[in-house]
């Protein structure tokens, strides 16, 4: 920390002299015509006596990541966005004044440099210095170029320094950003309208989930931050607009972990004249077509996983997944007793988990059944589902035949009430996207929405508002119609094989610290 400290003061010297000096100390103005990368791809089988021969002009600017200085010379590595190049100063090229700015040159400054191409002796494509400007001073040293930014926590909070030292994070970013614009090129390429709904909301609606709440000032009006656009997304179908998507930003105010953020990304998109068979079998075909592209083939390895995008994926119903694991399903889950799902629950966890500890394991089964006995069979097999089941889907499988009881916004199946035409793809152990058919009977909704006003006094603090709007506009005429969501930042987690949602969130939400 001394260290840092003395490196702080001579750095904010050398910049109190560039004040006392005649030019600015920030300059601005200083445009470069060339990029790094885009030179290092240009001239990559260029040899050094070419070069030498007809000489090739070129100005750059960037970070200054490190310096060999030596007599009268010194060798530069200059990073951009597109990456680096090797630089030259000397006295020869830059005269005296020149070559003494380029000498008081610290790791992390910001320069813009005017030379030539050469090649060094190793080789390296080099720019030689002719002019040299110091557009900024850095007035902190960076960590070191060997060690890198380890501290986990540094990284997420202090983003910029991540992405100026660590070449992996750079490129996890621009990975996400070469993602969002594939699936959004993939909606539009098949007929999807692209649009906007509001990301405050006067009711909790869309999904299952606790909101952030806030208010509007000058009406007066209690909001919260919108936990899912699906209604808003629905009414624009009933309007006319066939296919629609949106790649929207959610809140929910809910526990952080690996897999959560209460800030996130989703593409929700929906579809008129279609089941939610139809997009299961678009949902493969984007998914296969990202993992293609990103990797150049149908398997990728996840934290030392090899996962296969080969064709067809795996379907199983919820029941039977449940079923195959723990012997019971959904007839038999209603006529337990509240001791013997407990008693199922650990007993199927501890086969399952036999590295993990036996009483947390337990600790963990009874406070699960605690919540969601009293709820019913379904809510018994869901929390079976995701806590015995849903870890062991490492490869792409879909899962569907959830119980219509916690499907509030899901077509019931025609041959089977209990159940509704919903599906979600799991892979790794994790919920990577959830579908199904539209419920376009404005009757069955009210009463649906109903339930979930019972469901709240009943002390369940995630379930819907009633949305009055929502059931006129179903009143109007929905077709049938078929919606999904999809998580952006999972995805991009397992197509660049992110252990952590905040490995792939610029800015995660993190407990406030003092500066």
């Amino acid at each position: 920390m001394d260290q840092d400290n003395d490196q702080i003061r001579e750095r904010r010297r050398k910049l109190d002299q560039l004040r006392e000096g005649p030019a600015p100390a920030y300059p601005n103005g200083f445009v470069p015509a060339n990029r790094a990368g885009e030179l290092q791809d240009r001239f990559r089988d260029v040899t050094g006596e070419t070069l030498a021969a007809a000489p090739v002009r070129v100005s750059v600017a960037g970070r200054i990541r490190a310096v060999r200085l030596f007599g009268k010379g010194g060798f530069y590595t200059l990073s951009d966005s597109s990456g680096q190049i090797q630089l030259f100063a000397d006295l020869s090229g830059l005269g005296e004044d020149g070559f003494a700015r380029a000498r008081s040159l610290d790791i992390g400054d910001i320069a813009g440099i005017e030379g030539e191409l050469f090649r060094s002796k190793t080789g390296e494509l080099t720019v030689r210095a002719k002019t040299l400007n110091l557009l900024v001073k850095c007035l902190r040293p960076l960590p070191d170029k060997w060690h890198g930014l380890t501290d986990v926590e540094i990284r997420y909070r202090q983003r910029y320094l991540d992405l100026m030292v660590n070449d992996e994070a750079r490129e996890v970013f621009r990975k996400r950003s070469e993602i969002v614009t594939g699936i959004r090129s993939f909606f539009i390429n098949r007929g999807y309208l692209e649009v906007e709904t509001p990301m405050m909301h006067t009711l909790v609606t869309g999904a299952k989930a606790r909101p952030f709440r806030t208010h509007h000032n000058t009406l007066d009006m209690d909001l919260v931050l919108r936990i899912a656009p699906e209604l808003h997304l629905k009414r624009l179908v009933v309007g006319g607009f066939d296919r629609v998507f949106e790649i929207n930003r959610n809140f929910r105010n809910e526990g952080i972990s690996t897999q959560h953020n209460p800030e996130f990304t989703m593409i929700e998109f929906y579809q008129a004249w279609a089941t939610y068979e139809d997009l299961i079998d678009l949902t493969e075909d984007l998914i296969t077509g990202l993992v293609e592209k990103l990797h150049g083939g149908t398997n990728l390895t996840y934290q030392g996983r090899e996962i296969s995008f080969a064709r067809p994926w795996k379907r199983i119903g919820m029941e039977e997944a449940v079923r195959e694991v723990t012997g019971k399903g959904l007839a038999e889950l209603a006529a337990i007793s509240e001791a013997d799902f407990v008693a199922m629950l650990e007993t199927t966890a501890l086969r399952h988990c036999p590295d993990a500890n036996p009483g947390d394991i337990r600790a963990q089964m009874r406070k699960l059944a605690a919540e969601c006995f009293a709820r019913g069979p379904a809510e018994r097999l869901c929390a079976a589902f995701e806590e015995l089941v849903e870890p062991t889907l490492v490869q792409p499988t879909f899962v569907t035949g959830y119980p219509t009881a916690i499907s509030p916004l899901s077509r019931r199946n025609d041959r089977n009430p209990e159940i509704s035409d919903r599906f979600e793809l799991f892979i790794t152990g994790r919920e990577i996207a959830n579908g199904f058919s539209e419920l376009n009977d404005a009757d069955d909704q009210r009463a649906r929405f109903e339930d979930q006003l019972k469901s709240r006094e009943g002390g369940d603090e995630e379930t819907m508002d009633y949305d009055a709007d929502y059931i006129r506009a179903l009143e109007y005429g929905l077709p049938p119609t078929a919606g999904e969501g999809i998580g952006v930042d999972r995805l991009v987690m397992l197509l660049t094989g992110q252990p952590s949602i905040r490995d792939v969130i610029l800015f995660p939400l993190l407990k406030s610290r003092e500066i």
